[in-house]
């Protein structure tokens, strides 16, 4: 986890950072580089969403339901038995073997050959029949030839037949016919087949889903998804997006401040001003980019004035104010974007509920010379000076809104924490630039290349 995910997430303080002056610290930070360039701090911030990305895509793939499927099968107990029992067992130690081996030492044993030879003789079944007919047991049958009968006789007196006889009766011709039975069902024979197989377990199904198990395990997604998990996936993880504006058209942007209050003069200017806002007129969306410029042009505007209200007013210059009011806005979470200026003039980027006497939040504010970011409500105003920032130079402005606190960065460098004390209601943003009355007047331009949003969801 970088530094920015680990401040952001309270992972680690920031004490020691907060004994220099923000502009010492910021100074350093740049020299030493211990603040990311905006350019690395981009790709930082690309780099851990797109690994959010990609772990909540695998999350939600069929490929890891079924590694995890697969994994409560082949880590169980009865599987792994099952594998030891395959690979292992010897078939002459399965009760197939054991009878198979008893079905060989039966049916070879010389009595046992002999039977079956008797079994399979013509002859000697046409002996037994004849044994056992009427003219066998009758002397005086002049069916039977003489001959006929001493061929009987000589089978019925010789050790063949008593073979037989002490076989048909025997305890082992009942073993074996019992098991010649058996291992004729197709059931035996599957199981035989199986234990009698030296590659038994390569061809059992165990085996395939082993096999596909692993090649699922060794996959890349699988193992950023599991090494990603235990990483905690960074800062990342802990926020959704909710507004996304590459500031490719003005979509998401409306002139004026966003009252709440519809009775009041929206997109106003003041008399102690030099500028009058123009509607949107001096906002650009091109190169992807929002800018807000401050035009030397003379304008007759509807103005504030502290003495006689709402005035008709003349003005030397131009400028704009901006908000996604209607488009965009939440409360608490993160808000950041990337922005710089150039010119004359003041210039905020920020966020608003639209209320009057309702705090504002500076993600980045130019008042003339010095950059601040901080917390806005009049008297209670906290702002902390970014001189150490080249206006020059686009620059990521974070704010980080807890239910505790809220926290502000630029880049991955944390400047300014702070007790919540915003209302509980939605803030959107808010862009404008203005020049005062008591300073020199002159062209400017804020110009903001995005800006996004994220949802907390820990």
């Amino acid at each position: 986890m970088n530094l920015f995910a680990a401040r952001l997430t309270g992972k680690m303080s920031s004490t020691d950072a907060f004994e220099k002056t923000i502009h010492d610290m910021l100074f350093a930070a740049r020299l030493t580089g211990k603040m990311s360039s905006t350019d690395a701090f981009e790709k930082t911030i690309h780099d851990m969403q797109e690994r959010v990305k990609r772990w909540r895509a695998i999350e939600k793939s069929p490929e890891l339901a079924e590694y995890n499927e697969l994994k409560k099968i082949v880590e169980s107990s009865d599987f792994q038995e099952k594998k030891n029992t395959l690979k292992n067992r010897k078939y002459k130690d399965t009760d197939e073997g054991r009878k198979m081996a008893t079905l060989d030492r039966l049916s070879s044993t010389l009595r046992m050959k002999g039977y079956k030879y008797a079994q399979d003789s013509e002859t000697f079944q046409a002996f037994l029949k004849f044994r056992d007919s009427d003219a066998f047991q009758n002397k005086e049958d002049n069916s039977v030839t003489a001959s006929e009968r001493r061929m009987y006789n000589m089978i019925y007196r010789s050790a063949f037949y008593k073979n037989y006889q002490k076989v048909l009766n025997s305890p082992e011709l009942k073993q074996l016919t019992e098991l010649e039975k058996e291992t004729s069902t197709e059931d035996f024979k599957q199981r035989n087949a199986l234990w009698a197989d030296a590659k038994r377990w390569e061809h059992s199904e165990e085996y395939k889903t082993e096999k596909r198990y692993l090649e699922l395990a060794k996959s890349e997604d699988i193992k950023f998804y599991f090494t990603s998990r235990e990483e905690k996936i960074d800062w990342a993880e802990l926020f959704r997006p909710s507004f996304d504006d590459d500031m490719t058209s003005s979509k998401n942007w409306k002139p004026g401040y966003g009252y709440a209050n519809p009775a009041m003069k929206d997109g106003h200017s003041r008399t102690s001003e030099l500028q009058a806002y123009n509607g949107g007129k001096n906002t650009f969306f091109a190169e992807g980019r929002m800018d807000l410029e401050t035009r030397q042009e003379t304008k007759k505007a509807v103005a504030w004035d502290e003495k006689k209200g709402f005035t008709e007013h003349v003005f030397e210059y131009t400028s704009d104010v901006m908000n996604t009011k209607e488009a965009f806005a939440q409360e608490s979470g993160m808000f950041m974007a990337k922005v710089r200026t150039q010119g004359i003039g003041h210039h905020f980027f920020g966020l608003s509920t639209g209320k009057q006497g309702s705090p504002m939040v500076a993600l980045y504010h130019y008042n003339g010379s010095t950059h601040q970011m901080g917390y806005v409500d009049g008297p209670k105003t906290q702002m902390v000076d970014l001189t150490g920032v080249l206006r020059s130079m686009y620059h990521v402005y974070t704010f980080r809104w807890t239910k505790n606190e809220l926290i502000w960065f630029v880049n991955d460098m944390e400047v300014l924490r702070l007790p919540n004390r915003l209302p509980k209601e939605a803030m959107f943003y808010f862009a404008q630039s203005w020049l005062p009355g008591n300073e020199k007047g002159g062209e400017g331009k804020l110009k903001v290349q995005w800006a996004r949003a994220y949802r907390t969801v820990e």
